[in-house]
């Protein structure tokens, strides 16, 4: 080994624990909990779904929740990492962003009722693709 690498190594041995492990899961799986409680707690004391839902994507994305997530589902023997691949397809998304849109549209135009049986279908569909994929994959 050269000469800097046996710097880092004697330095990390020297200290391990001198760094604080952001991406550890004692340090996620706290945050984590904290979301899902700060969510509980939001919907127990009826404060507003826009501030429940802005303050946990916050939250989320800058303590890393979501991928810390999805990496714990993808430790999963055979299905998780299945699903992570098809959760992180860009068509799944897609769907469900254009389904948004013309929801949006329809409501605007008061076809409320339509519009349920259609979000119901969208979610019927994606379900039918992410369980297609899943079988497909293992089989």
């Amino acid at each position: 080994m050269s000469g800097a690498q046996d710097d880092q190594l004697t330095q990390k041995e020297a200290n391990p624990f001198g760094r604080f492990r952001w991406k550890d899961w004692r340090v996620m799986l706290p945050v984590f909990l904290l979301i899902a409680s700060l969510i509980f707690l939001g919907i127990h004391y009826h404060i507003n779904y826009k501030v429940i839902a802005g303050s946990t994507v916050v939250i989320g994305l800058l303590s890393g929740a979501f991928a810390w997530v999805v990496g714990a589902i993808g430790l999963v023997p055979i299905i998780g990492p299945i699903l992570v691949k098809v959760l992180s397809l860009s068509v799944i998304w897609l769907l469900n962003a254009l389904g948004y849109l013309i929801s949006y549209i329809a409501i605007r135009r008061g076809y409320s009722q339509d519009v349920l049986t259609y979000r119901g279908l969208t979610i019927a569909l994606i379900i039918g693709i992410v369980i297609g994929y899943i079988l497909g994959s293992t089989l």
